[in-house]
């Protein structure tokens, strides 16, 4: 009995241990760049054709607003309106599950960006649950302008690239600011697969996403944080 309930004890205050650190890192992260993410390191143990990382961070003032609005309307339209998590979304993928099918995303940009920063890319019912408590924390402590410019800076692009910025850099030779809705589209496109479709080697199925996009972005309701962009004027 006594070895039963040391480690209960034992138990118990890793839990709150746990707890602890994960707000801690949450309050952390609202003001301190994320330069590197659990993602990262994982993927140079893996070495899949990625030599290091590239990554800049870069303040959300200074990425174009046609990448937040290319991001909402490929992943995530509701973004400015849910509570960090889409209910819709959530219901077909249960129903997916009870119908035998295979556990799929469902994630909103909230969630996404909860997993990129703080957990790993494997698809679990635990590690959704540990992704659920993240993203509940970002919504209460960051809020949504603050979880847009982590996800924009911490969201894979392809092998090695991470944030928008050095991706930017890396296809099109420009600042993230500089992106056109062209581009920002392209970049978007490759969310689902950032280290199988590249933006500057368009297929046709590409061109097509492309197009859907910048159709949908100028369906949604305009994604303004209440900031300037380099070169604008109030």
């Amino acid at each position: 009995m006594r070895i039963v309930k040391r480690l209960f004890i034992w138990c118990r205050n890793l839990f709150f241990l746990l707890v602890i650190s994960g707000i801690l890192m949450v309050v952390i992260y609202k003001y301190v760049p994320v330069y590197y993410t659990p993602l990262m390191f994982i993927r140079l143990y893996e070495k899949d054709g990625a030599d290091g990382i590239e990554h800049r961070w870069t303040p959300i003032e200074q990425i174009s607003r046609s990448m937040i609005q290319a991001v909402v309307a490929s992943e995530d339209n509701l973004f400015m309106e849910h509570p960090g998590f889409d209910r819709e979304q959530i219901g077909k993928a249960v129903k997916e599950i009870q119908q035998g099918r295979r556990l799929r995303g469902a994630s909103t940009i909230s969630q996404q960006t909860a997993k990129n920063v703080f957990l790993w890319p494997a698809r679990s019912f635990f590690r959704k649950g540990l992704e659920a408590c993240f993203t509940v924390l970002i919504e209460w402590i960051w809020g949504k302008e603050r979880i847009m410019e982590v996800y924009l800076n911490s969201v894979e692009l392809g092998n090695g690239i991470y944030g928008v910025e050095a991706a930017s850099m890396t296809y099109f030779g420009k600042r993230a600011y500089e992106l056109t809705q062209e581009e920002s589209a392209l970049l978007a496109i490759t969310l689902p697969a950032p280290r199988k479709m590249n933006p500057t080697r368009v297929s046709a199925y590409m061109r097509g996403r492309q197009r859907h996009i910048l159709s949908l972005m100028k369906k949604i309701a305009p994604v303004d944080m209440g900031y300037r962009y380099p070169g604008t004027s109030d």
